[in-house]
């Protein structure tokens, strides 16, 4: 195993303390790092509050800050946070507007979310994003994974709260962006836990995993590696099946996004791919994002989402956002 580590027993202390100095103008850490936060409380607003196991950076820590999450705890590698964690972090943004937690469908951290929600006081209300077509039920989930699409839920609803939005009304538009966003993933590469210092799956140097989690979970199944529009229309085939009939043809969001492993410039070319199978089947891609957001520690592959818009959907997107991660309109 080659990282740029000191011991995996302290890798995500450092990096957190690295990633609060370098963003120290957006962010702080709370106590003991339990959490990260807005460098500054924005009073009289819906606050958000997310997090997850450590290991898919920028997701969640590098959304906090104008325009998307108030606070975000980081659990162990692929591991959730603990209900104290989200105790304090919903104790320190909840400025008297109510407090809207977004969790991916995963058992430990619905069950982590639930327990710190029913243990603090206040308005709060939970979405739980389960975005990820490629299957039913998983190694760690009664029901869809929630993936990439978590972070189209986080700005959108993040945009709303920014805005002034009530908390019922920032829950059903996040409630209606994950019904209307859909997600899949490739793996090229398993990735590699620092703790357990080897793969956590192996792929023949000729295989790809098709529908991988975004902890190395099986997908659909195991198949021989395609080449760039092979991959592309199958997973743009999985997500618009998935849709439905109903679905109206219209304006989309189409979001490529890397797992830890992949350059820019394949990211690029299976953006460049899944465009033009959209547009061939008749969906308008209106809005766009392309890189590395919701990743595996060093997984090569990447994830395609799609999302459903509108005018009220498209408008919270193209919303001014400013964190660490992702920031435009400021």
């Amino acid at each position: 195993m080659k990282k740029l580590i000191n011991t995996p027993e302290g890798a995500i202390a450092e990096s957190l303390d690295g990633f609060a100095e370098a963003h120290r103008d957006i962010i702080k850490l709370g106590p003991n790092r339990a959490f990260v936060q807005r460098a500054a409380r924005k009073q009289g607003k819906v606050a958000l509050v997310s997090g997850g196991g450590s290991g898919h950076e920028p997701l969640h820590a590098g959304f906090v800050g104008l325009g998307m999450l108030d606070a975000a705890c980081p659990g162990q590698v692929f591991t959730s946070p603990t209900p104290d964690q989200m105790i304090a972090a919903v104790q320190a943004v909840d400025s008297g507007s109510g407090v809207l937690l977004i969790v991916k469908n995963y058992e430990g951290d619905v069950m982590n979310f639930d327990m710190a929600r029913e243990m603090c006081e206040g308005q709060i209300a939970t979405v739980v994003t389960n975005d990820d077509v490629a299957v039913e039920d998983s190694l760690y989930t009664t029901g869809r994974r929630g993936v990439a699409g978590t972070l189209i839920v986080e700005k959108i609803t993040g945009a709303a709260a920014e805005k002034g939005a009530a908390l019922e009304m920032v829950k059903a538009l996040g409630d209606r962006v994950n019904s209307r966003t859909r997600s899949i993933g490739v793996a090229l590469t398993s990735c590699t836990v620092p703790a357990a210092g080897k793969p956590t799956f192996e792929l023949g140097s000729d295989e790809m995993e098709m529908g991988v989690g975004i902890h190395g979970e099986p997908g659909r199944r195991r198949v021989k590696l395609a080449n760039a529009d092979g991959i592309a229309d199958e997973m743009t085939t999985a997500v618009l099946s998935d849709f439905g009939a109903e679905a109206k043809k219209g304006d989309v969001l189409l979001f490529v996004n890397g797992f830890g492993g992949t350059p820019a410039m394949e990211l690029y070319l299976m953006y460049n791919a899944c465009h033009a199978l959209l547009a061939k089947r008749g969906w308008r891609v209106a809005r766009s994002l392309v890189g590395s957001y919701v990743t595996s520690l060093d997984m090569a592959g990447c994830s395609l989402t799609v999302t459903l818009l509108d005018n009220e959907t498209a408008d919270f997107w193209d919303a001014p956002v400013h964190t660490p991660a992702l920031r435009w309109g400021v």
